[in-house]
Order: structure tokens, then sequence, then C-alpha cells
């Protein structure tokens, strides 16, 4: 049985009312009096795609690969046409690394299994790992938060905040300390009291590439003394209301450390999330999360068919 239950595929319409009613409106005008595909209606495409930020070199695979069937079959009805553009981005995100993700009840590779969450200030990152300990401790995981953005107090504050309202262990130092040194510290708790699950908070600063590349590569090689395959994830939270600014902060995260999944926020109060498939493709790193509102509930696992099915009927 897959993942989505009828209630969490009404959750996802739901969460994705903008997009959905927008990607639709301009898939009906694209082709509008026209009962053949043909080069117009592939412009008209192209142009939905482009505005729905799913971006330029994205649209223009896809749009290729529909150009393909359409000569190959000759003719091809216009109400043909939302199946074929469904199936083609399903396939392109499956290409890409999107492939169906476990839930939060899966058996874990790791134990504990390390999660170093990235990603600019502002973006939902500290809510978005309060999430996360809440989904996974209501999977039955027991899990400890990390507070290894000293820079702000803000952020120390905010993620305890999220460990009282969860109920797990967060492990913290003063404002200012070493990152490095907490994250050392709450691999050695969660090693030691066996926690099923780790989720290391970071600094979002982006305005020094070079600092922010050495800071957390310095956190990895500290947490490796405790757990030597540590972090089993480097999780990229990007806030997908941001449409093509979220581009180009993967661009950045992606050049400064191996960000290996996405999780996008935000998603509930925008009609960008083509954002979503943008991401995955030209980026190749699968999309495991997706924010969908503000309740702790509203943080979901990424399902690439639910997603396109969702968008496109």
């Amino acid at each position: 049985m897959g993942i989505f239950s009828k209630q969490n595929k009404g959750h996802l319409d739901k969460g994705l009312e903008k997009t959905k009613e927008s990607v639709l409106k301009k898939l009906s005008r694209a082709v509008i009096g026209k009962s053949k595909v043909d080069d117009e209606v592939l412009d008209n495409l192209e142009e939905v795609l482009i505005s729905s930020d799913v971006g330029v070199a994205t649209t223009i695979k896809i749009i290729s690969r529909i150009e393909a069937k359409v000569a190959s079959q000759k003719y091809m009805n216009t109400n043909e046409l939302n199946l074929l553009l469904r199936n083609e981005i399903a396939l392109l995100l499956e290409e890409n690394n999107s492939k169906l993700v476990k839930g939060f009840d899966a058996v874990l590779e790791n134990k504990p299994y390390v999660i170093m969450v990235v990603g600019v200030n502002g973006v939902g990152k500290t809510t978005t790992i309060g999430k996360l300990a809440y989904q996974f401790k209501k999977a039955g995981k027991k899990v400890v938060l990390g507070a290894s953005d000293t820079f702000r107090a803000a952020a120390v504050d905010q993620l305890t905040i999220w460990s009282e309202r969860v109920g797990v262990d967060i492990i913290k130092q003063k404002m200012g300390a070493d990152p490095a040194s907490v994250a050392f510290d709450t691999l050695s708790s969660a090693k030691a009291n066996g926690s099923d699950v780790v989720i290391i908070d970071t600094a979002g600063r982006l305005h020094n590439k070079i600092n922010l590349m050495n800071e957390l590569s310095k956190i990895k090689q500290v947490m490796q003394k405790v757990i030597p395959d540590a972090p089993h994830e480097i999780l990229l939270i990007l806030d997908g209301s941001t449409g093509q600014n979220a581009f180009e902060q993967a661009k950045q995260f992606t050049l400064a450390t191996e960000v290996n999944a996405l999780a996008l926020t935000k998603l509930d109060g925008t009609a960008k999330g083509g954002v979503v498939i943008g991401i995955s493709e030209q980026f190749k790193i699968p999309v495991k999360y997706i924010g969908i509102g503000e309740k702790m509930e509203d943080l979901i696992v990424f399902d690439r068919v639910e997603f396109v099915e969702t968008l496109f009927s």
C-alpha cells in the first residue's frame, strides 16, 4: 500500500490548491479553440510551464518529449495533452531520483539516522525541523535535535520551543558557541541514549560562501568522529513561494555541501508549486518532503505520482 491515504490525498489537494488552479486555468487557455496539438498549442504550453516556475531548462526538456510523441502519432487530440503532460513530468521526476520515498514509519537504514539541515534564514528551516521531529516521533521514533545555528539567539530559542512542543530532547550551548561542538555533543548524546533520529540545525548565511562551506565541512568532519558515516542526509530547505529564487539558493548550497535531499516549504500559499518539478530535474536531487501548511501535520513525504496527479487532474 502507498503512503497516501484518502485523507492524505485530500490534504495534498488543499495544500496545492493555488498552484493547481493556476496551472489548470493556463492549460485551458493554451488549448482553447483547438482540437489538435500543433505548434501553437506547444508554444502556449511552453509559456504555461515557464510561468508556473517549472524553469526554462526543464520546460524545454518536457516540450521536446511531448513534441516527439506528437510527431510519432501524427495526430493528437488536445484532450490527450493533459494526460501526456502528466505522464512525462512523472517520468522526468522518476529519472531524476525523485522516486517514491518511504514514510516516516519506515525502518531507518542507520541508527541513529543523522539529518543535517541547511538553508537560508527565512525559508522555514526551524519550523521544518520541528515538523520533522513531530512526524518521526509520531511514527514511534526517538528524536533528538541539535541547535548548531549558534549565530542567532532566535534560532536556538525557536528550536527549543519546537522541542518542547513536540516533546523531544534538544542539545544546545550558549550563543556564539562552536557549531561543530554542538553537533558533536548531540551525536554523542544520541548514541548514548539510543536515539533513532538526530536532526542538526545549521546557520543560514549565504553572504560568504567560503565561510559557509568551511563551517558545514567542519560540522560534518566532527560528527564523523562520533558516527563515521554521518550525516546520512543533508537536507536543503527551500521556500517554494520564492519561485526562481529557490533555484539560486539550491545552486549555492549544492556548491557548498553535498546536498542529497530537498524539502520545499510554503507551497500552500503560492501558485509557484511548479518549482518542485524544475528544481528536482535541474539538480538531480530528490524532493523528500513538502510543506503545505502551518500545522505540525503539514509537512508530508513527497510522492511524485500523487503530486503530478494532483496538479494536473
